[in-house]
């Protein structure tokens, strides 16, 4: 009887993490929600190391399970902005395969800006799980 019920349980957590799977990939993030958080996203992902344009899309494409798609007209004039602001740096290099790519990475400015952004959302996410009655966020 353990047997039968170990054997059972793995089969119903795939099938809960393909529907959960599914509800996420369905689930698409407003323009106006993508448009606020992407500084937020894109200082966190710089946090761990310079990166490119289109590995920033995937990493939170990838992230989010899909739920945020960035476009590179979305992207680069936020990176440009980040740049002009002082947030971040840019420089040209090649890839593994020789091509020209640009290069994004966090400067000083960019990291304490990232930690008040953080705070900032926290504060946000502290209000609506509140509001919405969720214990655990």
């Amino acid at each position: 009887m353990i047997h039968a019920r170990l054997t059972r349980r793995p089969s119903f957590l795939l099938l809960q993490y393909i529907e959960l799977q599914c509800i996420l990939a369905r689930m698409k993030i407003t323009k106006d929600l993508v448009a606020a958080s992407a500084v937020p996203l894109i200082l966190s992902v710089l946090k761990d190391g310079e990166s490119y344009g289109y590995a920033i899309i995937q990493r939170v494409r990838a992230l989010s399970g899909g739920a945020i798609e960035w476009t590179d007209g979305m992207l680069y004039p936020v990176l440009h902005r980040l740049e002009a602001q002082g947030l971040i740096q840019a420089h040209w290099g090649k890839s593994e395969a020789g091509r020209k790519r640009k290069y994004y990475a966090l400067k000083n400015e960019g990291r304490k800006a990232l930690a008040t952004q953080k705070e900032q959302w926290l504060a946000v996410q502290e209000t609506l799980a509140k509001l919405w009655g969720i214990q655990h966020v």
